[in-house]
């Protein structure tokens, strides 16, 4: 599976399907595990790192969870493919920036993947369309197993797993989920609702996670810690708290159609009008458009587009998007000429006749 052919299509988590998807765009896991052999990320040599590669590759190309991904070494990529990783959320920007021998492995579902030498010598996630945390932890749970019978984890009696970043030691887990709540961002409860999630040790990013911005009103919430906890205790951490989130924001939609429905319509109105007729567009206008379109579609007060095509052109308007569907690099300028053209191609509706 080469990039290109990765670009023209969604992963199965963008597909809009799974519990609670209206709300839970996605469900991921993410594992940190490091080889017992050799000293964490930070302090390997090139040649410390080469090997972590080559172990680890042989050892995907042997479990018998991973027979259908596809392997990239990422420090022979160029900027435009690592970039359009990083959007894909298929890679972080710390793999995407970082030096040395590094890898990622990716299934061609985009369910899940391996990320190799970033903070931790292996990063395995899984992502899982909608609200979909127990079966996401059976399927990254046997990946570690398969991979954990072919290579020597650090592992310490009492601590657990040894990674890079204490928060991590123990079970070296991060449960998190990717919500849309743009309602509770126009009712200006967001941040509450964020100061209230930080005093039960929940963390709260943008689309990117770590350091990056709520672009389009995407929010992924957290553990924070793994050390004295267990697998079944961080997951039901996150699952305990969703639904109240979810509650917030079907009741924040709720109370703008009663309360304000003209206005909320004329805002989706405005958003879908200006994204079909533009001519030159941003990627920040975009995200914070086609958020207002995603709530409209979900509320039933834009017809004839499906939620899929909605998430699809969160990612594929995306400048390294762009330019991998185009076939050729182009210019900031250019750029917002082209996601105009390809969100009227996308948003066109049907002809009546």
């Amino acid at each position: 599976m080469n990039l290109e052919e990765l670009a023209g299509r969604c992963g199965e988590w963008l597909r809009g399907g799974g519990p609670e998807s209206d709300i839970v765009i996605s469900s991921r896991i993410r594992l940190a595990r490091n080889l017992a052999d050799y000293p964490f990320v930070r302090r390997c040599s090139d040649s410390d790192r080469e090997q972590i590669e080559q172990q680890v590759r042989a050892a995907i190309e042997a479990a018998p969870s991973m027979q259908r991904a596809s392997y990239y070494r990422v420090d022979e990529l160029d900027t435009l493919d690592r970039q359009f990783l990083v959007e894909r959320q298929l890679i972080s920007r710390e793999l995407a920036e970082a030096s040395g021998p590094r890898a990622v492995a990716i299934d061609a579902k985009e369910q899940f993947g391996v990320m190799v030498n970033e903070e931790d010598h292996l990063r395995i996630q899984v992502m899982h369309s909608g609200l979909d945390l127990e079966e996401a932890w059976r399927h990254i749970n046997q990946i570690d197993d398969d991979l954990e019978e072919r290579l020597c984890y650090a592992f310490h009696r009492d601590l657990g797993y040894l990674t890079a970043c204490p928060t991590n030691v123990g079970t070296g887990m991060r449960v998190s989920v990717m919500l849309h709540l743009p309602a509770l961002a126009m009712v200006r409860q967001i941040d509450r609702l964020f100061r209230s999630l930080q005093k039960i040790n929940l963390a709260v990013r943008g689309l990117y996670g770590e350091g990056s911005s709520a672009m389009g009103d995407f929010y992924q919430i957290s553990n924070q810690i793994t050390l004295g906890r267990s697998e079944h205790d961080l997951l039901e951490q996150v699952r305990q708290v969703v639904p109240a989130i979810l509650e917030y924001e079907r009741r924040s939609r709720e109370a703008l159609l009663r309360d304000s429905e003209r206005e909320l319509h004329d805002r989706i109105s405005r958003a879908y009008g200006i994204l079909s007729t533009a001519r030159t567009i941003s990627s920040e206008e975009t995200m914070h458009l086609l958020s207002s379109v995603r709530m409209g579609v979900n509320l039933g007060l834009i017809e004839d587009i499906e939620i899929p095509t909605i998430n699809k052109l969160f990612i594929h308007t995306q400048p390294a998007h762009l330019q991998k569907l185009r076939g050729t690099t182009l210019e900031s300028a250019d750029r917002n000429i082209e996601r105009a053209h390809y969100l009227q191609e996308n948003l066109k509706k049907p002809d009546p006749s």
